[in-house]
C-alpha cells in the first residue's frame, strides 16, 4: 500500500480542486473530510492516477466479468453527500459499505460525536472494508455484515440514512429506522432511470422528495434489489434497460431490426446532456399512449442494426425508434414511423413546455396500506412496500 505522501496530497488535492470548481463541494466540512481522507487506502492494484480520477471504479467482479461492486464516482458521492445533508453529532447509516471509503468520510463530518453504521452483504468486501477503514484512522465506523434491506436496529434511530446501490423501492424498515426529522437518500428505479432522491417522513408514513438527481450506481444485491430490468436483443451485444422489459417481445424485436434501418432527423437538436438532463424524465413521465420506453446501450466500437453507442428508444409493435443521446438529433427508426413521430411530438411538448429538466422532478411514495393513490400527472409506479409517483413540478 502507497503511504500518504506529497504525491498522494497532490493528487488528492488536484481531485477535490475540480470538485469545487464543479459546485459539488459547497459545504466546507465535507470539502475538508475528501481533502484529508485517502482514497487510495480504500483500493488496491490501480494506479494513483486512476485511483484519484473521478470515475467509479470497480473492486469485485463475477465469474463473467460483471461488476459486483465499486468504488462510486466521487463527484457522485458528493452529491449524494450533499442531499445527505449530514451535520456534526449524527447518527448515520450507510447501506453498502463497498470499500469503505465512503463511510470514511461520513465519519469525518460527523466527528467524535457522531456514529457511522455501514453494512455489507458480502463477507469479502465488509472484511476488506473494515481493514481499510482502520488503515484510514476511522476507527468509530462500524461494518456490519448483514442484508442492507432490514436496516440495523441495534443503533437506531437514525438522523440520515444513505443507499449506495440501485433500489427498487424504499424497505419500511429504513423508515421506522429514521428520526421524525431525518433524511434517506437512495437511487431509486423510475422506468430505465436511476434517480438519488433526499426523501423524509411526511404525514402517514408518506415519504417525499424534492431533490432528486440522475444517477447509476449499481444494483443492491438482496431481497430488496427488485426484477431484473435488462434485456439483450437475440444474440446481439445491444442491451436494453426497462421497467417493462418482461413485456417485450424479443423475437419480435429482433424481426424489426433486422428488417432494415432508415436514419433521419430530429426537428429539434440536442446535445448529449440536453437529452439526459432534460428530455429524458420529461420523455418517461409522459410515455405516448402503447409504447414501450427503454435506455439502450452499446459497448464502444460496437455497431448492430446501423445502432452504435447509448440513448433512449420508444417501442412498440411493428415500429421502434432509437435516439442516441450523442446523435445531435440523428435517429434509427425501424418498421412504421409511428416511434419516429411518437418521439418528435414528445419533443415538440417538451420544448413548449419550458425545456424542464431534473431540477422539476418530484417523488412521492405511498405506504402500499393506502388505497392506490389517484394521479393526475406523471406517472403512479406499484413496488414492494410502496406506490411511488412520479411527476415535474412545472410552472
Amino acid at each position: 500500500m502507497n503511504p500518504d505522501n506529497a504525491e498522494t496530497r497532490a493528487l488528492r488535492t488536484a481531485l477535490v480542486d475540480s470538485l469545487k470548481q464543479k459546485g459539488e463541494l459547497a459545504d466546507p466540512l465535507l470539502e475538508a473530510a475528501f481533502r484529508a481522507v485517502p482514497r487510495h487506502y480504500f483500493l488496491s492494484d490501480l494506479t494513483l492516477e486512476e485511483i484519484y480520477s473521478d470515475e467509479a471504479l470497480p473492486v469485485k467482479r463475477d465469474s463473467e466479468g460483471g461488476v459486483l461492486s465499486s468504488s462510486s464516482q466521487p463527484m457522485m458521492m458528493a452529491m449524494m453527500l450533499r442531499q445527505l445533508q449530514v451535520q456534526p453529532g449524527q447518527n448515520v447509516l450507510e447501506i453498502g459499505a463497498g470499500t469503505g471509503y465512503n463511510a470514511a468520510i461520513m465519519q469525518y463530518v460527523v466527528g467524535r460525536d457522531g456514529n457511522v453504521t455501514t453494512l455489507e452483504l458480502d463477507h469479502d468486501l465488509a472484511e476488506q472494508a473494515e481493514r481499510s477503514l482502520q488503515r484510514a484512522g476511522a476507527f468509530d465506523v462500524r461494518v456490519v455484515l448483514t442484508d442492507g434491506a432490514g436496516g440495523y436496529a441495534p443503533r437506531a434511530a437514525y438522523d440520515r440514512i444513505i443507499a449506495t446501490a440501485g433500489v427498487w423501492d424504499i424497505p419500511k424498515a429504513w423508515v421506522t429506522q429514521l428520526k421524525p426529522r431525518g433524511i434517506i437518500v437512495a437511487p431509486l428505479w423510475i422506468d430505465a432511470m436511476q434517480v438519488s432522491a433526499a426523501l423524509q417522513v411526511q404525514g402517514d408514513d408518506r415519504l417525499y422528495s424534492e431533490s432528486n438527481l440522475p444517477c447509476g450506481l449499481i444494483h443492491l444485491r438482496s431481497v430488496g434489489a427488485g426484477p431484473e430490468v435488462t434485456r439483450r436483443v437475440g444474440n446481439s451485444p445491444l442491451v436494453l434497460t426497462s421497467n417493462d422489459v418482461p413485456a417485450v417481445d424479443g423475437a419480435a424485436l429482433y424481426a424489426l431490426l433486422a428488417d432494415g434501418v432508415e436514419d433521419s432527423l430530429l426537428d429539434i437538436r440536442l446535445s448529449g446532456s440536453e437529452y439526459f438532463h432534460g428530455f429524458l424524465p420529461y420523455l418517461v413521465l409522459n410515455l405516448p399512449e402503447g409504447f414501450t420506453f427503454a435506455a439502450y446501450n452499446l459497448s464502444a466500437n460496437q455497431q448492430v442494426y446501423g445502432i452504435d453507442g447509448s440513448g433512449l428508444a420508444l417501442i412498440r409493435a411493428g415500429s421502434a425508434c432509437f435516439v442516441p443521446f450523442q446523435g445531435h438529433g440523428a435517429v434509427q427508426s425501424f418498421g412504421s414511423p409511428d416511434a419516429l413521430l411518437a418521439v418528435q411530438d414528445t419533443l415538440v411538448s417538451w420544448d413548449a413546455a419550458g425545456r424542464p429538466d431534473w431540477q422539476a422532478l418530484r417523488l412521492r411514495l405511498y405506504p402500499k396500506t393506502e388505497t392506490i393513490p389517484a394521479v393526475s400527472a406523471g406517472k403512479l409506479y406499484t413496488r414492494q412496500d410502496y406506490f411511488i409517483h412520479a411527476w415535474q413540478d412545472i410552472p
